[in-house]
């Protein structure tokens, strides 16, 4: 009976999503985030930042319960992602680390490790440069410091109204469905959950897609990203097709950041999620070892209890 339950496929979500409230700025709107507050108050508190037409929950989920033992975190929907501030002016990278830092402050938090995934990496670095009273530490995973260095990736980003055609398309939900069937194994704690997937990638406003895609396709960090100079720590997706592992050892010279090496591809957070948990604590406890104080014996505990 029990592996019939874990089969059967379900649109409730797991049961260890962390409490999700709605955040309101002035002068901002209304953000959704996903908030664990750790028992320690010497604990650090990790802001999560995802990647391109993903959310909060598609990125971070497998690590969600693992981080809950050494931190607190806030994990926050970007604009038209997921259940992400609607608006009508246009997406735009440093817009959106503005918007997260107002989130933060707006909970009464004065520091952060802000962990970017893909696209949530450039919110990352936004962040850590604009808001430098605000992160602490910072943690990167398959990123990159630039998008646009090559004529392949220059032509293929001409490619996204093609991609907008396909997010309004009617057959938009059978391909998610066929792809996420592909990509979770059977054995998956995520596997009973995998409809409940497809419905919060449907969330997505493809307009906001697209716009993201153009604001992607203009990112350069390279003038800028070595001047950070705060704790840094990165995953490295080894398999990755979409941002090659070379572009990612580029981003973590240039912060000077301890390495976690991966085999797994960009999508490796919901294929792989015992090994993306298991990176993102490695990463965020070197981070936080980097800054000293009660944080660190406090993931120090955290990790030896367990």
């Amino acid at each position: 009976m029990s592996n019939e339950i874990h089969d059967r496929p379900t649109d409730a979500p797991p049961p260890w999503l962390p409490r999700g409230e709605i955040v309101r700025v002035a002068g901002r709107g209304d953000f959704f985030v996903r908030r664990h507050v750790h028992p320690d108050p010497a604990a650090p508190t990790v802001l999560l930042l995802h990647g391109w037409t993903a959310s909060s929950d598609l990125q971070f989920l497998a690590a969600y319960e693992a981080l809950a033992e050494i931190c607190s975190f806030i994990g926050i929907d970007h604009r038209g992602h997921g259940r992400g501030l609607r608006t009508l002016q246009p997406f735009d990278l440093a817009d959106v680390a503005d918007d997260a830092a107002a989130v933060v402050r707006e909970l009464g938090v004065s520091s952060v490790i802000a962990l970017g995934y893909s696209m949530g990496g450039p919110i990352a670095l936004h962040l850590t440069r604009r808001h430098r009273d605000l992160v602490a530490g910072l943690v990167v995973q398959a990123t990159a410091l630039e998008w646009r260095g090559t004529l392949r990736e220059r032509l293929t980003w001409r490619l996204l109204p093609v991609m907008g055609v396909a997010l309004r398309s009617w057959t938009q939900p059978l391909v998610i469905r066929k792809g996420t069937d592909f990509l979770l194994d059977e054995s998956s704690s995520l596997w009973p959950h995998r409809r409940w997937i497809v419905a919060e990638t449907m969330r997505n406003e493809p307009r906001v897609m697209l716009e993201a895609g153009r604001a992607l396709s203009r990112y350069d960090a390279r003038p800028w990203a070595g001047d950070l100079d705060v704790p840094a720590a990165m995953l490295i997706s080894t398999k990755d097709r979409l941002v090659k592992p070379r572009k990612q050892r580029q981003l973590a010279a240039a912060l000077g950041a301890t390495v976690v090496e991966v085999e797994m591809d960009h999508l490796g957070a919901l294929e792989q999620p015992v090994q993306f948990s298991s990176a993102t604590v490695e990463l965020v406890s070197s981070v936080v070892a980097s800054l000293g104080s009660g944080s660190a014996r406090s993931v120090r505990s955290a990790i030896d209890s367990n």
